[in-house]
């Protein structure tokens, strides 16, 4: 039975959101279009997509916004441009930096810009991170949240403190926002006053969104209209954006709207997995709606528990695992999305004990 099938047979899932049917998508997306009046755009021309960028770049404060068919074309797009303003000097990243971690090198092979690896892999950055790189920068790239160690980010007052820092220093700061939505309610600022400070930032419309793909990067005017003429250089200038622009723009507010609702339930579940302590968290206290759970076993014992909660219990615990640091442990990240958020609590406190009965 392949994975599809047992979640399709599960009634607790813990992951993410509930995943549509092409055919349920597509039928969702023309009832829409439909009741809007939609029209396509062309070549990211036309009255939807522009107010959707206009409404976006509003959320976060910047003046302007462009489509992208991908965060990876958007941002190492974005700190060519910043490097180039300011002599090739190179861009600071985080270890766990998407750009490092998923891109294959394309920064490099590419010959987008150099990057240097700043800060402590295993935490989020401080402004002393910052502070100690001698040479001159080009551009400063952060993640908020930060994905690759469980969603944390740096405290409010450190964030602020590498704003200023930036700022002083004359680089510029760009924000993978790809989850930056899901920052807000830990925080407990808006996407506003967490984007304040950034020359630049990228936002998804498929993560935390649902969209079926793309991206947005928001800044003054003048730079994302150049960064719109690279993406056109690098086979990026796609005929209709509308699929994308709709399939986001549809359930864009509800998500957003949503957001809260989700760390609540984060909260929720770190708080029932102190009576696990087999089950080790990270972060101890979530700073968004997702987070990583350490397992007590290997990786290849955790995919067999799975199998054995979907097919005895109707319980679909995570989609991907990877081996932890030390032998015979495992690690996977959790988004927490509809599908945990519409499982009673009752229910959520027996797949955590069934769970934690397997792992011992």
């Amino acid at each position: 039975m392949t994975d599809a099938e047992l979640i399709r047979r599960c009634d607790t899932v813990f992951p993410g959101h509930r995943v549509r049917t092409p055919a349920d998508m597509y039928a969702a997306m023309a009832a829409w279009c439909e009741q809007h009046g939609v029209e396509h755009d062309v070549y990211g021309a036309g009255a939807l997509i522009e107010r959707f960028e206009d409404k976006v770049a509003a959320l976060l404060g910047f003046p302007a916004a462009v489509f992208c068919i991908s965060g990876t074309m958007a941002q190492v797009t974005a700190l060519r441009l910043a490097c180039a303003d300011r002599g090739n000097a190179p861009a600071a990243l985080h270890p766990t930096s998407h750009i490092f971690v998923h891109e294959r090198s394309n920064y490099q092979m590419l010959g987008h810009f150099d990057a240097l690896q700043v800060g402590d892999r295993n935490r989020p950055w401080t402004v002393a991170d910052l502070e100690a790189v001698p040479d001159k920068l080009g551009a400063v790239g952060i993640e908020i949240p930060m994905r690759e160690i469980g969603g944390q980010v740096s405290a409010w007052e450190e964030l602020e403190a590498v704003k200023a820092h930036c700022k002083a220093r004359g680089a510029h700061l760009h924000m993978d926002g790809a989850r930056l939505w899901e920052a807000q309610a830990g925080y407990g600022k808006s996407a506003a006053e967490i984007a304040a400070g950034f020359d630049s930032v990228y936002v998804s419309l498929y993560k935390g969104i649902g969209g079926l793909g793309g991206a947005l990067l928001l800044g003054t005017r003048e730079f994302v209209d150049r960064a719109a003429e690279w993406f056109r250089r690098q086979g990026g200038n796609v005929i209709h954006r509308s699929p994308y622009i709709v399939s986001a723009a549809m359930q864009f507010d509800a998500r957003l709207a949503a957001m809260p609702d989700y760390f609540r339930r984060t909260e929720l579940l770190v708080d029932l997995l102190r009576a696990h302590p087999a089950i080790r968290v990270n972060p101890g206290k979530p700073a968004a709606n997702m987070l990583h759970l350490h397992l007590p076993v290997s990786r290849e014992r955790a995919l067999a528990i799975r199998a054995e909660l979907a097919e005895r219990h109707g319980i679909w615990l995570f989609n991907r695992i990877a081996n932890g640091v030390l032998p015979d442990t495992s690690f996977f990240e959790l988004y927490v999305g509809d599908n945990l958020l519409g499982v009673p609590e009752a229910r959520l406190r027996e797949a955590l004990a069934i769970l934690a009965d397997q792992l011992k």
